[in-house]
């Protein structure tokens, strides 16, 4: 699986079972744009945190996005910051509980954080970030007013180092465990959506746009 690109640094490349490890652009894209939430890496005083939140990629841009209160969007102004983005597939289970694991697919992108001011980049960001959540929400909502946009902290890290790591298949046993009466395999995980409830001050009448009512991933 493993391949290479402009993302493939000595920082990122995969040490432990590096056969899993992928650094092709188009696959790291996949993964960062299939997940909902990231966890961010970042020090702060000293102290190492790590913070889920909602992220969005434009080309090769990522962005975060919440409140100019936030700690974690003061604290990467102009400083190095880990993201990462894990998709669980499935439970591997093994003969062996030391062989047990799970199907998965992980990016970790690294670089710096660098905050958006531009009026048409913020709105941009705040477009792909509304667009990650729910495909085709942009224009089934009111827009942010200027005075939601100075209200909202949006930092933006280029992806020009990153890796993929995947897990697929069945479990892989010692040779002579296939020989014990145990059961093995795998079981698959799935997202699922069900369908939206209305907020309970709804317009009488209204009812969900189709890309809500028909929501996947």
């Amino acid at each position: 699986m493993e391949s290479t690109s402009a993302m493939s640094t000595p920082r990122t490349k995969i040490k432990r079972l590096p056969e899993r490890g992928s650094y092709d652009t188009s696959t790291i894209e996949v993964i960062l744009d299939e997940g909902l939430i990231c966890h961010v890496g970042f020090v702060h005083d000293g102290q190492p945190f790590v913070i889920p939140t909602i992220h969005a990629r434009v080309g090769d841009t990522l962005y975060l996005h919440g409140s100019p209160a936030s700690r974690m969007l003061r604290s990467i102004r102009d400083q190095p910051i880990c993201v990462t983005v894990t998709l669980l597939d499935g439970l591997v289970l093994a003969r062996s509980h030391f062989h047990s694991s799970m199907n998965y697919r992980s990016v970790v992108a690294l670089g710096t954080g660098r905050e958006v001011t531009d009026p048409a980049e913020k709105m941009t960001a705040f477009e792909a970030v509304v667009e990650h959540v729910a495909r085709g929400q942009w224009d089934s909502a009111r827009r942010p007013t200027n005075k939601e946009l100075k209200a909202t902290s949006i930092i933006a890290m280029e992806l020009s180092e990153a890796s993929a790591k995947i897990r697929t298949g069945d479990p892989e046993d010692d040779e002579e465990d296939y020989e014990l009466d145990i059961w093995a395999g795998v079981i698959p995980i799935f997202a699922s959506f069900g369908q939206p409830i209305d907020d309970e001050r709804l317009t009488p009448g209204l009812t969900a746009p189709d890309h809500l009512t028909d929501y996947e991933r």
